[in-house]
C-alpha cells in the first residue's frame, strides 16, 4: 500500500509562505512526517492574473495585451511589471543576499526568455504567411508556466536552506525540445525518486502534448496534482486552501457562523465545481474518483484540523443540506419562439453549438414548450457577441438577456419530503423573489435563480434556515420507523 500523499498548495496560501512553512512543510514534524509527500504548488496570488488576465475583473495581463492588435508594445510593459512583482515577492522571502540573487536570476532568465520569444513571434507574424491567432494558445501555455516555476523554485530553495532534501521538479518544459504526453512527462520526471528521503516540489503547470491551459484553462494545476496522485498511487490527495471547505462562503455568511463540512462525496464536489466554488476541478476529481483515492481539503492555516474528506462511498447518516453555495455574474439567455413547439431539440442544438463554439460555461438551463433559457457565466462583452450570433442563427426568435445569480443548497442525501417548499418559504420570508428553480430527481441539490442584488441575502437566509438552526421538518421512514430532519 502506498505510504505517500500528494498535496497541492493554492496561490492565496503560497503568498503567506512563512505560515505555510510552519504549518505544512516543517513545523514540529518528524523526519518521517516531512517526507513521503509530493507537493504541487500554484503561482503566488495575483501572478497568473498579471501574466494572463484578472480572473474576476478581466483586467488585461501580458497575454491579453499581446492579443490586442491595437497596441504592439503594451504587453512588454506589463511583462516588466510582472517581473518587478515577482522580484518583490523574492525580496520578502529571502533574507540571505546570495539566495535572493539566485531567486531573482531565475525569474529574470525566464522573463527575458519569454520576452525574446514574443518579440520574435510578433516580428514573424508581421509577414502575411504567419497568422498570430494560430500561435496564441501556445503563448498562453508559455506564460502560464512562469508563475508556477517561480513559486516551485523558491519553495525548493527555501526548504533546502532549512535542511530539507527538497527537489525542484520543473514540468514546464523550459528550453526542452521534446513534447511528451502528460502522464509520460510526470513519470519521467519522478522516476527514481525515493519519496521517503526526498521531498519533490512540482510545478503546477505541465507542458505536454495535450496542452493543459488549452484544455483545462486555469484549472491546470489541479490536473497536474490529480495525475501525479493517480500515477504514483498515492494514499491520499490533499489540497491546502485559504479557508476550510465550509457550509457556506465565510466572506458572505461570516467566519463565526460557518463550520467545516467534515465529510462529503465526489458528487457534492461536482455540484460545487459547477458553481465555480471548486473543491477540485471536475476533470481532476474524475481521476481520483476512478482510482478510489480520497481527497482531503484542509485549511493551510489550521494545521491541527483534519479538514474535509471527500470520497466515493460517503453519504450523510441523516438526509440534510451540507453546504450553501452559489455564484454571481451569471447571465440568463432566454430564447423564445412560438414555432419551437414540438421541435425544441433543433433549437437547443443550435444554441448549444453556439455556446460551445464560444467556450461558455453553462451553469444550468430550463426549457418549456416555446422557451429555452441557458444560464451562463462570462463577460458582458462576450455575452453581447453571443446574442448577436444566436440572433443570426435564429432570426425569428426573441432573445432576451438578464444578469442574475444562482444560489444552491447541496448535500449527499437531501431526500426529505417538503424540503423544496420549505426552502422557497425561507427565501420568500427574507424578501427574495425566485426567478426560476431546479431540483433533480437525484436529490443532491436545489438551485434558485434570483436577482443578483439578492445574492448575499439569499445565501445568509438559506444557511441560517437549513444549516444553522434547521427547519424542524420531521418525517418518518415507514420501513424502520426512524425519524430524521433536514439538518442535524
Amino acid at each position: 500500500m502506498a505510504q505517500h500523499t500528494v498535496e497541492k498548495i493554492g496561490g492565496t496560501s503560497m503568498i503567506r509562505f512563512q505560515e505555510v512553512l510552519d504549518n505544512i512543510f516543517i513545523g514540529n514534524k518528524s523526519e518521517e512526517e516531512i517526507y513521503n509527500r509530493i507537493f504541487v504548488v500554484s503561482a503566488y496570488a495575483g501572478i497568473t492574473d498579471q501574466l494572463l488576465e484578472h480572473k474576476r475583473s478581466h483586467k488585461p495581463g501580458v497575454y491579453s495585451e499581446f492579443c490586442d492588435t491595437d497596441s504592439d508594445w503594451a504587453w512588454a510593459d506589463v511583462l516588466s511589471e510582472t517581473a518587478d512583482t515577482m522580484c518583490q515577492i523574492n525580496k520578502a522571502l529571502f533574507t540571505d543576499e546570495m539566495d535572493l540573487q539566485i531567486a531573482d536570476r531565475f525569474v529574470l532568465d525566464r522573463i527575458e526568455g519569454v520576452r525574446s520569444c514574443l518579440l520574435d513571434l510578433q516580428r514573424l507574424c508581421s509577414y502575411g504567411h504567419f497568422q498570430l491567432e494560430e500561435h496564441l494558445a501556445t503563448v498562453r501555455e508559455m506564460l502560464s508556466a512562469l508563475g508556477e516555476a517561480h513559486s516551485a523554485h523558491n519553495t525548493s530553495l527555501i526548504l533546502y536552506r532549512h535542511g530539507i532534501n527538497a527537489r525542484f521538479i520543473d514540468l514546464t518544459g523550459w528550453r526542452e525540445k521534446d513534447n511528451p504526453g502528460l502522464d509520460e512527462k510526470i513519470l519521467k520526471n519522478l522516476e527514481g525518486i525515493d519519496f521517503s528521503k526526498e521531498l519533490p516540489i512540482v510545478t503546477g503547470y505541465t507542458q505536454c502534448q495535450e496542452g493543459l491551459m488549452s484544455t483545462f484553462d486555469r484549472g491546470y494545476t489541479e490536473i497536474t496534482f490529480s495525475r501525479i496522485a493517480v500515477l504514483t498511487q498515492a494514499r491520499e490527495a490533499i489540497i491546502h486552501k485559504e479557508y476550510h471547505l465550509s457550509t457556506a462562503d465565510p466572506r458572505v455568511v461570516g467566519e463565526e457562523r460557518v463550520i467545516p463540512i467534515g465529510r462529503t462525496n465526489y458528487d457534492v464536489a461536482d455540484q460545487l465545481s459547477n458553481l465555480g466554488m471548486e473543491a477540485i476541478h471536475p476533470k481532476a476529481a474524475k481521476g481520483l474518483r476512478q482510482s478510489d483515492i480520497p481527497l482531503r481539503v484542509r485549511n493551510a492555516f489550521e494545521p491541527n484540523h483534519n479538514g474535509t474528506l471527500i470520497c466515493n462511498e460517503y453519504c450523510s447518516e441523516q438526509p440534510c443540506v451540507e453546504i450553501i453555495a452559489g455564484m454571481t455574474k451569471v447571465y440568463a439567455i432566454e430564447v423564445f419562439d412560438q414555432d419551437m413547439v414540438g421541435v425544441s431539440c433543433g433549437y437547443e442544438s443550435n444554441i448549444l453549438s453556439t455556446l460551445m463554439d464560444n467556450k461558455f460555461k453553462i451553469v444550468t438551463k430550463d426549457i418549456n414548450a416555446n422557451t429555452i433559457t441557458h444560464y451562463v457565466s462570462g463577460s458582458l462583452k462576450k455575452i453581447k457577441r453571443l446574442i448577436g450570433r444566436l440572433q443570426h442563427k435564429l432570426p425569428n426568435a426573441e432573445i432576451n438577456m438578464r444578469k442574475v445569480a444562482v444560489v444552491s443548497a447541496i448535500g449527499s442525501d437531501m431526500q426529505v419530503p417538503g424540503i423544496l417548499a420549505a426552502t422557497v418559504s425561507l427565501l420568500a420570508s427574507d424578501g427574495v423573489s425566485i426567478l426560476a428553480m431546479h431540483q433533480s430527481m437525484r436529490q443532491v441539490d436545489m438551485q434558485f435563480i434570483i436577482a443578483e442584488d439578492d445574492y448575499e441575502k439569499a445565501v445568509k437566509a438559506l444557511h441560517k434556515g437549513l444549516i444553522e438552526r434547521g427547519l424542524g421538518i420531521i418525517e418518518t421512514d415507514p420501513q424502520n420507523n426512524k425519524s430524521f430532519s433536514i439538518c442535524d
